[in-house]
């Protein structure tokens, strides 16, 4: 039985092994979650009864929960070296290295162009993995280059990305040599480091500077548990020591073999030769940079022949065959002159700084986000500071902190405005939350086009035609400048914009004119009003009937409305408040929207014989849009999801229909057609 026991935890750490790498590296998963953690549980059982079973490879073992003591020294066998830096021009740099490759190889002008493999410098962590007989043992980071710290733990919860590899193996692939020391950078994807700090600013702690140092952080951090929370990434570039492996003749083949094993090596990389090659290669990899996922300072050009790297040697600490040649930095300091306030078209504030202007990342930049009041707080930023401004890729510049000890004075805290610097509104920030906010909403000038798109859209006002390029000319031209005036738009004023014949605008004027009948639930929809969505708006238009008593409602009147809470109650409030807001929907009513009112009812006891139900629409259907079918749905007490689950009552399909349909059968759901669905209503009715 106990043998039996010991080749199933073989077998299951085989099979996880197997499907973590389906579904992280080749983004093809051949299991569901749940059928995964509940192989990933049988193990942790059986590793619980048999500890003597566990294994270093063990996926139980990515993450141990305990706080650790501290990290422990590691020397390393072979040293982690650093390696010269070129800073100069990418002709002068490349052709400054080749020059002396071939001046110590001794090489005259006829001979052949020296071959050098070329590959990214990444801006990351360096990182030293000991791997025996194939099995991670070991990893510890550069240190002095002589002893580093042992993060074997951390290091073990590096996963990479579903399908953007980038997770360090437990386990090598192929050769299970004596030791193997491979050696590489952590590092952090960009997208996953603005998902991080997005997630620091709304528990409101501290933000990391870049994505270098929140990759160091991880790494070296105490807890392995927090550490796997950190969503880290890693590549191969090289090696240390080596037992018991025939070593390739070329760098390149290295980094074949390394990728061979299950390593994660990047593809960008390439062989050269000459000077000429490391100038084009520096040139690609420049013009490649902003569109990397992931942070490089340089890029590195090695001597590709290894006999060749023996022959050069090193000289002092650096080797002689390898230099890093560095692009522009994306860090630089520079002073920070004022604090302006940019209206969003959402109606967020945010705090700009207004620098001396610097370059960095390879532009001038003299605005850079503070992103909001916290967060320009937390890093102590005042006006008059020297601060440290990052641009990596298209992201927007922005200020990651101040240098202590340069503020020339004491300057009093930045406080933000109490109203709106576009329109002089009430500047409002919800309990708990982080953002300021202009209440001006339809009135305000920075929110006009995003308010202009939302009142013409399919759920609101409904007014096919009105879009983006075109509401841009409206605004942009001076013709529209509040909502009210849409209806106020004639055929001449539309045909002299750009693009815009005399049918297009007719159609539109004609939408227009259709929009003016609609219903009370669809204008205060409409308005966008903050946190009125549809189904808030439909609940209140069923409970006050008609927009006076909503407009004069009090905070406890709105709270008796179902799914109405605290939250929402004050911004509708605050909303109602504003003089300018209520004088939109009065000039709204005066150019002719009107809709169906009643007197309102405390509750809503109309038959709702769909009431509990979910159904699921998919495809098209033969007489009726899916808005329609839902306004249907939703009459009648149902709700309408957008998956399909075995809490689904219905699926109603046209033509089409996709995934959702094949959802159902799996299930057993029961599937309706639009005659379906119409008899369900009749004969629920």
């Amino acid at each position: 039985m106990s043998t039996d026991t010991a080749h199933r935890a073989a077998e299951l750490r085989a099979l996880l092994h197997y499907h973590a790498q389906r579904y992280y590296v080749h983004d093809a998963p051949e299991i569901p979650d749940a059928e995964y953690d509940r192989l990933f549980q049988e193990l942790q059982a059986i590793e619980a009864a048999h500890p003597e079973w566990r294994t270093p490879d063990s996926p139980t073992q990515r993450v141990i929960g305990q706080v650790l003591e501290g990290f422990a020294p590691v020397r390393h066998a072979v040293p982690m070296l650093s390696i010269r830096t070129e800073t100069d021009t990418e002709a002068t740099g490349a052709e400054a290295f080749d020059a002396r490759v071939r001046r110590e190889l001794e090489l005259d002008e006829q001979a052949p162009p020296v071959e050098y493999a070329a590959e990214l410098k990444f801006d990351g962590l360096a990182i030293n993995l000991r791997y025996e007989q194939g099995v991670l043992v070991q990893a510890a980071t550069r240190g002095d280059g002589e002893t580093g710290e042992d993060v074997t733990q951390n290091i073990r919860t590096v996963r990479g990305r579903p399908g953007a590899g980038g997770g360090i193996p437990l386990r090598l692939q192929g050769p299970e040599a004596a030791v193997i020391e491979v050696r590489g950078e952590v590092y952090m994807r960009r997208d996953d480091f603005e998902a991080l700090n997005e997630r620091q600013r709304e528990r409101g702690d501290k933000t990391f500077v870049n994505p270098r140092n929140a990759a160091a952080g991880a790494v070296r951090q105490l807890d392995p548990a927090i550490a796997a929370q950190r969503p880290l990434s890693f590549f191969a570039y090289g090696l240390g020591e080596v037992q018991g492996w025939p070593l390739p003749a070329t760098h390149s083949a290295l980094l074949d073999a390394l990728a061979a094993m299950g390593l994660p090596v990047c593809e960008h990389r390439a062989v050269v030769q000459g000077a000429a090659g490391l100038v084009q290669f520096h040139r690609a990899m420049g013009a490649l940079r902003d569109a990397l996922p992931f942070d490089i300072d340089g890029v590195v050009y090695k001597v590709n022949r290894r006999d060749l790297q023996q022959r050069l040697g090193f000289v002092t600490r650096e080797p002689r065959w390898a230099v890093a040649h560095k692009y522009p930095a994306q860090e630089q300091m520079t002073l920070l002159r004022g604090i302006e306030i940019q209206v969003g078209r959402t109606g967020k504030l945010t705090p700009v700084a207004k620098l001396e202007p610097v370059f960095v990342g390879g532009t001038t930049v003299s605005n850079a986000t503070l992103h909001n009041l916290f967060e320009l707080r937390r890093k102590g930023v005042r006006i008059g500071d020297t601060v440290i401004v990052r641009r990596a890729g298209d992201v927007i510049p922005e200020v990651v902190g101040r240098v202590p000890g340069l503020r020339p004075q004491y300057v009093p805290n930045f406080r933000m405005p109490r109203s709106c610097p576009a329109c002089g509104s009430a500047v409002l920030r919800e309990k708990g939350g982080i953002d300021h906010r202009c209440t001006g909403g339809l009135f305000c000038p920075a929110q006009r086009k995003q308010a202009l798109l939302h009142f013409a859209g399919r759920r609101a006002m409904d007014i096919e035609g009105l879009g983006d390029k075109l509401v841009d000319q409206l605004v942009d031209s001076g013709l529209i400048r509040t909502l009210p005036e849409l209806y106020t738009l004639g055929l001449a004023k539309l045909t002299a914009l750009e693009r815009m014949g005399g049918k297009s605008a007719q159609n539109l004027l004609d939408r227009l004119a259709s929009s003016k009948h609609t219903t009370l639930t669809r204008f205060l929809y409409a308005l966008g009003i903050r946190h009125v969505g549809e189904s808030t708006a439909r609940d209140l238009a069923r409970h006050f009937g008609a927009i006076d008593r909503l407009m004069d409602a009090s905070l406890e009147q709105l709270l008796e409305v179902n799914d109405v809470g605290p939250v929402v109650a004050r911004s509708i409030r605050t909303f109602f408040d504003q003089a300018h807001n209520r004088e939109v929907v009065e000039q709204l009513r005066a150019a002719g929207v009107q809709w169906p009112e009643h007197d309102g009812t405390v509750a809503d006891t109309s038959p709702k014989p769909l009431a509990g139900q979910t159904l699921v629409l998919t495809g098209t259907l033969p007489s009726m849009s899916r808005d329609e079918a839902k306004a249907l749905i939703e009459a009648a007490g149902g709700k309408v999801a957008g998956s399909v689950s075995k809490k689904t009552q219905f699926v109603v399909a046209g033509a089409e229909a996709g995934s959702k349909l094949d959802k159902a059968r799996e299930l057993g759901v029961a599937i309706l057609d639009e005659a379906g669905l119409k008899a369900l209503l009749g004969a629920a009715g």
